[in-house]
């Protein structure tokens, strides 16, 4: 008789827990967490490499979820020597799900076209071998548990287990190992569960001294594999950034990456490039000084993103301004730029500067939560490359930009490329008008970027400055006409109003790029 078809015991048998169905429990809490853990891995994977969060995050779900299923109706299969499949699943997991974001970064380096398939693939075999885990355990435990108590434990324990690392994923793991660390770590864990229970069931195992090597050699794998992450990510990223990489880390919000080659520093948020140090003057003065300078005499100036604090730099050439606050989400992007020497004296040590404030939150937020009104509003997020960014386009958050403008106040928007996103960019310009704003588009030609387009949103119309502050290095009076010109392949482009409720402008974003970079 296999040790599976043993009997149930009655219900009703005064039969206390073992310290080995004890142990299978805890087991079932490490497996639950692992196995989210892995998901959230190629989730935040996808989402740094691939943009829009909601819809990787949505795909890596539904793709772990249809795998776990197949893995439980893969179970019946299973028939006899029950720990000795378990404690194999557990290492293969390990494996798989331990180097997942290990493997998908070197691929992404080196073989960027094989990376979904290789992404998905990789969720299968996961979300498979762990859906086979826990209706393995549910029939090892049975042997002394009665049915309505085991599924009442197995259950609580696994939803324990999911707590406990979705809420550790994003605070702690994340930003103090990374996620090549981070999967590592918790492979260690099922590697552990499985020596474990080589530990509970060497009287039951067949070939004992085979799965003693076998849990010996995944753990060392997967111990080499931790000694050497760092190496590990260098390799993949030295290849990816191309240039030498002098900072790199993992916030809860995105990844950041400055590097140094030919053209000096550069910073990459989740692969994205952010600022060249050769020519990101152009984009700074380009989004900063045409409504500085219209103003007059700006006093309260807040900018919303650009938490590298070029923008603030800019924004404190002029003598009239009193107080400027900066509101950046990523504690870790305006700590890094303020304390780091060479990053803070690429933008003047603006962020330790007395006039300055840093808030760290979100925008949209701090927006409905602010009574302050200002001057000058500079606005430099991100592109919208996914949903959680696109809700600063959208119209609702322009109406509370409003509110927040004085009456005699500018506020300007960084608005991707007109050339390479024309419907893109014009999406904005019909979302701001849509408040009621008054608009003024223009652009400027940044290297790095190519032609890149701004947007000057304002109650009352928007004047050519008479003067400019001194030791700018692309923009001048007499230039700054030029800027409002659009060729006729930037011309306006009627579009839709983008909305919370239709957040069209991340859709037509993607496709636009998609096209441009040949997706």
């Amino acid at each position: 008789m296999s040790p599976d078809a043993l009997p149930t015991p009655h219900p009703t048998a005064p039969t206390g827990p073992r310290p080995i169905d004890v142990a299978l429990l805890i087991s079932v809490f490490v497996v639950a967490a692992c196995g989210l853990l892995y998901e959230l891995a190629a989730g935040a994977l996808a989402s740094y490499l691939l943009g829009d969060s909601v819809l990787q995050f949505s795909t890596i779900i539904g793709t772990y979820l249809f795998a776990m299923g197949v893995g439980s109706w893969l179970s019946r299969y299973f028939e006899r020597q029950l720990p000795a499949h378990f404690l194999r699943i557990e290492l293969l997991v390990a494996l798989v799900g331990g180097a997942l974001p290990a493997i998908l970064f070197i691929a992404n380096a080196y073989i960027p076209g094989a990376f979904r398939l290789l992404l998905y693939g990789m969720v299968l075999v996961v979300g498979t071998l762990v859906g086979l885990e826990i209706p393995l355990v549910m029939r090892i435990l049975r042997r002394n548990v009665a049915l309505k108590d085991l599924v009442s434990q197995v259950l609580t324990f696994d939803y324990l287990g999911a707590l406990a690392v979705s809420l550790a994923f994003p605070l702690l793991l994340v930003p103090h190992l990374g996620l090549i660390r981070t999967g590592l770590v918790f492979g260690l864990l099922n590697a552990s569960v499985a020596a474990w229970a080589v530990w509970l069931f060497r009287h039951e195992l067949r070939r004992l001294r085979a799965h003693v090597a076998a849990c010996a050699l995944v753990i060392g794998a997967l111990l080499a594999a931790l000694w050497g992450a760092e190496h590990i990510t260098t390799f993949a990223e030295d290849k990816f950034y191309q240039d030498r990489i002098v900072f790199s880390s993992a916030s809860p919000y995105q990844r950041i990456v400055v590097t140094h080659g030919k053209a000096g520093h550069r910073l990459f948020l989740n692969g994205n490039l952010q600022f060249s140090q050769r020519d990101e003057y152009r984009y700074h003065e380009a989004l900063v000084h045409p409504a500085m300078a219209a103003h007059g005499a700006p006093k309260k100036v807040a900018v919303l993103g650009g938490g590298d604090g070029m923008a603030v730099r800019e924004v404190l050439k002029y003598p009239s301004v009193e107080s400027v606050t900066l509101v950046e989400l990523d504690p870790a992007m305006t700590q890094l730029f303020a304390q780091h020497p060479t990053l803070a004296r690429l933008n003047a040590g603006a962020l330790q500067n007395p006039k300055v404030t840093v808030v760290n939150t979100d925008a949209f937020q701090w927006l409905q939560d602010t009574g302050d009104t200002f001057d000058v509003i500079v606005v430099d997020f991100p592109d919208p490359t996914n949903f959680a960014i696109g809700k600063l386009y959208t119209n609702s958050f322009y109406a509370l930009l409003d509110q927040r403008l004085a009456a005699s106040g500018y506020a300007v928007v960084q608005t991707t490329s007109p050339l390479v996103a024309r419907q893109s960019f014009w999406t904005v310009v019909t979302s701001i008008e849509s408040v009621g704003l008054r608009t003024t588009p223009y652009h400027a030609h940044v290297p790095s970027f190519g032609e890149w387009g701004f947007v000057i949103a304002s109650r009352r119309p928007w004047r050519l400055p008479q003067a400019l502050p001194e030791g700018l290095q692309f923009l001048s009076v007499q230039g700054l006409p030029l800027l409002l010109d659009f060729p006729l392949d930037m011309a306006r482009v009627s579009t839709e109003v983008h909305r919370l409720s239709n957040q069209v402008l991340v859709t037509t974003y993607e496709r636009e790029w998609g096209q441009a970079l040949g997706h």
